[in-house]
């Protein structure tokens, strides 16, 4: 049986990737497990998962992050605050708990990682949201770099760059932003739903043969089209 660790699993995206996961043996991880702006965490959340997956993980997904807005007119130590709590939660736990992976799967024949990115990392974002877009612009040039470093130890690396999604938080940027002014963007008229983002990180986890190691995934509707 696969042994899976999948962060930002209580809601939302983690929640349906937990579901469509659930044939699996998977540790979800959440805000309860603790929280990723303390540099600590990331490791107390992979020995935990190791300790409860019998000592091996086979899969790691980064889903977990925040999307804080952080106007430009704050004052300068709000608004550094802000970029580096997103910064630290989007990217650099996720940056840790990938070099653990790595050094994981070395030992043990490989393995592969799902970073759940952003049309974003694309895009670019609000006014607000500079240190959103950065941290997942990051995470794709991550995943890249450990899909060139290590094919050949069999780990593999993908990203998933989802669109709106019909989220909690989804909903709230949604309705700050216009409602359906923002709909009219997405030429498919609608924003994604979890299950859709979570069938394409299961099939990258589970399925995606190994040449596709380094892809990214864009579903954002036709509202960004690279």
């Amino acid at each position: 049986m696969t042994h899976i660790l999948l962060t930002g699993a209580t809601r939302g995206i983690g929640a349906a990737i937990a579901e469509s996961l659930s044939s699996h043996k998977l540790v979800g991880t959440g805000s309860a497990d603790g929280d990723l702006a303390d540099p600590a965490t990331p490791a107390r959340l992979w020995a935990a998962a190791l300790d409860r997956l019998d000592g091996r993980i086979d899969i790691l997904i980064n889903n977990a992050g925040v999307f804080e807005a952080a106007p430009i007119d704050l004052d300068d130590a709000a608004w550094t605050a802000g970029w580096n709590r997103t910064l630290q939660i989007n990217l650099t736990a996720a940056a840790e708990l990938c070099r653990l992976a790595v050094r994981h799967f070395r030992g043990r024949g490989g393995g592969r990682i799902v970073n759940v990115a952003s049309r974003a990392a694309y895009r670019g974002d609000s006014p607000a949201h500079w240190h959103y877009a950065a941290s997942k612009a990051g995470m794709v040039a991550m995943t890249k770099s450990i899909a060139r470093g290590y094919a050949r130890d069999g780990i593999y690396a993908f990203a998933v760059c989802p669109g709106f999604t019909m989220t909690g938080m989804a909903d709230d940027y949604l309705e700050s932003r216009g409602g359906d002014k923002l709909l009219a963007d997405i030429p498919l008229g609608k924003v994604a739903d979890p299950a859709e983002v979570a069938s394409a990180v299961r099939y990258l986890a589970i399925e995606a043969p190994a040449s596709m190691t380094g892809a990214v995934i864009d579903i954002n509707g036709a509202s960004y089209v690279r």
